[in-house]
């Protein structure tokens, strides 16, 4: 081959596409049902190398909700419980993970988002659903990320206006967008590999301050926070109750920092080389991520910050309010919160990158299937979609709500409006799994053969993410129903996104009626070879024969 770095999305109502060859490009002949004939569509390209999308998955979606919410989640329950909550969580994604991966890993098409593997493999309804909900809920996270990032230097008491700091970010996040992929996965790189670096530090850190280490401390910490003020809080009631309750919020709270990390594995796939080998490996190394980072994390805060000191939750902005600097300065360790709180702004610049990476993707995967304007499908000659991050890019102006509003009102309207896209996300994200595992079981695609990945947690993980996502989706804003509590705006902020999704999901159901398409493609007519001569003739010769999955047996595979 010439030119292993495009592949085209093929349509799946219609037959195999013929592939052929034009200046070194792989394209199809055919591409009913899309937007038009190939020669017309522009496509991304694959300019993400492996090192790019390994860093990625560690770390490309690590943001303020682990550096800095998780502080106020440790004051909501107390230690025990967001240590419990994250391991759940933790668990519950890594079974969305091997799902997902195992569909993309199959047919790593340009433009395949978890909206255009819904579309294919469930419902042209569903991914038309799946895709406008990662395109507003991506497009809202850019801004919460820039808000958090703006909140953030506050913490140095600057005289700036806040709204220079904004746009400051909004024109390098953009800036960045609009670059090619490659520029975008170096850069990924390198905000990735600092909050690596920095994550690893505060572990080891943590782990001397346990043992006395510090400056200040006159002997061994322990679990000393574990026992006074203790290892659960109450929330609401007292007694069990309370600590039940306690726990509930916790749960919910605990979802946010890994919100919309998993798709971002499938979004990247679609402009990543040899993405049949290379998916798989990043999600192996998914479960790293998770059990270091996250599990770790908390575990680290819980030993070294006292769950009731108030700088977590009233006062505090920025790293101020991270538990990580409050233990830190218990100890006596001067100087270095200002260092951690500048690779906390880099956090949340990396983190909006990302979030409007695979918001411009969501639209122009849509586009490209034909659920959004054929505008959005047009694509600069290095593959950058303009006028979808274009439109995505429209969402940064809401970041300017915290010049006149308070920030932590901001803050806290986002993380509840985001929570709940998330749930649903995962949950049709599975859904989308089963459909797909059924219709290779049925047609007799079978692993290591023909799919390069499969878990041993499926599709039992599967269904335990259904289950348990579905639930905190029903009890996101639980605790709005209290009467000290009840507010317009937090129930609309707590459960918005439900009414948001059914409506657009039903739409085009009726919309669907009048051409009587079944609700669910039926699993023998699930089109698993549109496309795939592409993928095929896309990857390097010596990685074309299925020998990987071999290879991966291991952890998770």
């Amino acid at each position: 081959m010439k030119n292993d770095d495009q592949v085209v999305m093929g349509d799946d109502k219609s037959n195999p596409i013929d592939s052929s060859e034009k200046d070194g490009v792989v394209r199809s002949s055919t591409y009913d049902g899309a937007v038009g004939d190939v020669e017309t569509v522009e496509m991304t390209k694959r300019g993400l190398k492996a090192r790019h999308a390994q860093m990625i998955a560690l770390g490309g979606t690590i943001g303020t909700g682990l550096f800095v919410g998780s502080g106020s989640t440790l004051a909501r329950g107390g230690p025990f419980f967001i240590l419990l909550s994250y391991s759940m969580i933790a668990a519950l994604v890594l079974g969305v993970v091997t799902a997902i991966v195992e569909v993309a890993a199959y047919m790593p098409v340009s433009g395949g988002t978890m909206g255009f593997y819904g579309h294919r493999n469930v419902s042209d309804s569903l991914g038309f659903a799946m895709g406008w909900l990662y395109f507003y809920s991506l497009g809202i996270l850019v801004p919460y990320e820039i808000t958090a990032a703006g909140i953030v230097i506050d913490y140095w008491n600057t005289d700036v206006n806040i709204a220079v700091w904004i746009t400051v970010f909004i024109v390098v996040i953009v800036g960045l967008n609009t670059l090619p992929v490659q520029y975008y996965g170096e850069t990924e790189f390198w905000f990735a590999s600092l909050k690596v670096f920095m994550m690893i530090g505060l572990l080891i850190l943590s782990f001397i301050l346990f043992w006395g280490g510090g400056p200040k401390q006159d002997g061994i910490l322990g679990f000393h926070y574990w026992k006074d003020p203790g290892a659960t809080n109450t929330y609401l009631k007292t007694g069990d109750t309370g600590r039940f309750l306690a726990f509930l919020k916790v749960l919910v709270s605990s979802a946010f920092p890994f919100t919309f990390a998993p798709e971002l594995l499938v979004v990247t796939g679609g402009e990543m080389k040899n993405p049949r080998r290379n998916l798989p490996k990043a999600a192996k190394r998914y479960f790293i991520r998770l059990v270091f980072f996250y599990i770790g994390s908390v575990l680290a805060i819980g030993v070294i910050c006292p769950a009731d000191d108030t700088r977590l939750t009233n006062g505090g902005v920025g790293a101020g309010s991270s538990a990580f600097v409050v233990g830190i300065a218990d100890a006596g360790i001067k100087g270095l919160d200002s260092v951690i709180n500048a690779v906390i702004i880099t956090s949340a610049w990396s983190s909006g990158n990302s979030f409007l990476y695979m918001s411009s993707r969501s639209l122009f995967s849509l586009a490209v299937a034909g659920n959004a304007p054929k505008i959005f499908a047009k694509c600069t000659k290095k593959g950058v979609p303009y006028m979808a991050v274009a439109a995505s890019s429209l969402f940064c102006a809401l970041a300017y709500l915290n010049v006149a509003s308070s920030g932590s009102v901001v803050f806290n309207w986002f993380v509840n409006l985001t929570n709940t896209s998330g749930f649903i996300s995962w949950i049709c994200c599975c859904i989308t799994f089963l459909r797909f595992r059924k219709a290779c079981d049925l047609q007799g695609v079978t692993y290591p053969d023909q799919i390069p990945y499969r878990s041993w947690m499926q599709p039992y993980g599967a269904w335990a993410a259904i289950v348990f996502f579905t639930f905190l989706t029903l009890i996101n804003g639980f605790d709005v129903f209290f009467p000290s509590l009840w507010s317009a705006s937090g129930f609309l902020t707590a459960y918005v996104g439900i009414p948001i999704f059914l409506c657009i999901y039903f739409g085009h159901r009726i919309y669907s009626m009048r051409k009587k398409e079944p609700w669910a493609i039926p699993s023998a007519e699930v089109d698993l070879k549109t496309g795939l001569d592409v993928v095929l003739a896309n990857e390097k010769p010596e990685l074309r024969a299925n020998t990987w999955g071999k290879k991966l047996q291991g952890w998770f595979t």
